[in-house]
């Protein structure tokens, strides 16, 4: 069965059980023969930097160093992970830590429990043939603009920079063109006028003159000149259910993922590059992969814990638009943990 029917069959359960107001139950952690916990975990993008910690933990082998079997698949749209958690698919969602609030607002609860990301690192590209045409969101207005999925992040980040420039949410039309080879594609038969993506999707175009940047978030400048202040963004989350019945495993899932951007910190471009495999950067090679990585460095946590007042600025941002958030309460503190990051520092060198 492919992928996207899979998805399909989890969009159904997931709606159903919204339905119902229930979530799944929360399944009992199973280990495999070597005595390992196992995990599954679901990864918006598993070759673009800004999820880059997961696939780097699990080469490093720092998941087997504590004990787990942690199986990570793949899904270009965020949004389509969520649905794969929310219909128990996978135990847990690297992805942007604004689910997790859009989330609460469907009476979910998830939260994130180690936060990879201080600043999107996303970046809004326009085709090179039309850029002296938009000169900033205000010129949106009737333009497609390429989004990961509808309802990912890259959709919440757009529709939010389209109604903090004076225009309408309605006023752009944003279209699901995911990463990488499909995103360049459709800027190549203008499909899109303008899009939001992430490196190395970012220099390949850069690289070719097939587009031009209009709003960088690959800084906490960046991000926050755009959005209003630092805006965290990859992070795990997972079901609050989870999170309760398994702490131990989330622990050590922590305690992975933090001595993993212990690692970043401390190491070159080259170096964690070295790391990652070579599919990764083959389509814009390894020296511009390395660079890229090189000018956005700053992107990760060094240490996984939530940057102080980044999930007001979340709030803030879902709340300009999104009919899930505007107009709800949210209590942020139902978001995320910092309790298993802060341990995890303590004793994670």
């Amino acid at each position: 069965m492919s992928r996207k029917l899979l998805l399909a069959g989890a969009l159904g359960t997931a709606l159903v059980l919204s339905a119902c107001g229930s979530s799944p139950g929360t399944p009992a952690a199973t280990t495999n023969a070597q005595g390992q916990t196992t995990v599954k975990l679901m990864v918006g993008g598993a070759n673009k930097q800004i999820y880059l910690p997961a696939k780097l933990a699990e080469r490093l082998g720092y998941f087997k160093e504590q004990g787990l079997d942690v199986q990570l698949s793949d899904e270009p749209a965020g949004v389509d992970a969520e649905t794969a958690m929310l219909a128990g698919q996978v135990d847990g969602v690297v992805g942007f830590y604004d689910h997790t609030i859009d989330l609460q607002g469907k009476k979910k609860a998830t939260e994130s429990v180690v936060q990879l990301l201080q600043v999107p690192g996303e970046v809004e590209l326009c085709r090179s043939d039309i850029a002296d045409q938009i000169h900033s969101p205000t010129d949106w207005k009737g333009r497609n603009l390429g989004v990961t999925g509808l309802g990912s992040s890259t959709n919440f980040l757009t529709k939010y920079l389209a109604v903090r420039n004076g225009l309408q949410a309605a006023d752009v039309h944003s279209v699901a063109v995911e990463a990488g080879t499909t995103f360049i594609a459709a800027m190549q038969h203008k499909s899109i006028d303008c899009g939001m993506t992430t490196e190395p999707t970012i220099s390949a175009l850069l690289n070719t003159g097939q587009a031009k940047v209009l709003i960088d978030m690959r800084t906490a400048d960046g991000a926050t000149k755009a959005l209003g202040g630092v805006y965290p963004a990859s992070a795990l989350y997972m079901q609050t259910s989870y999170v309760d019945a398994h702490k131990d495993v989330v622990q050590k899932l922590v305690n992975a993922f933090v001595k993993t951007m212990k690692f970043i910190a401390k190491s070159s471009p080259d170096q964690i590059t070295d790391q990652m495999p070579a599919e990764y950067y083959t389509g814009v090679g390894r020296a511009a992969y390395v660079k890229a990585l090189a000018d956005e460095k700053g992107i990760y946590t060094p240490d996984g814990i939530m940057p102080q007042g980044g999930p007001q600025t979340v709030l803030n941002v879902l709340s300009s638009f999104d009919p899930n958030v505007k107009g709800h309460t949210v209590d942020l503190t139902k978001t995320y943990t910092t309790e298993f990051a802060q341990k995890a520092n303590q004793t994670v060198k």
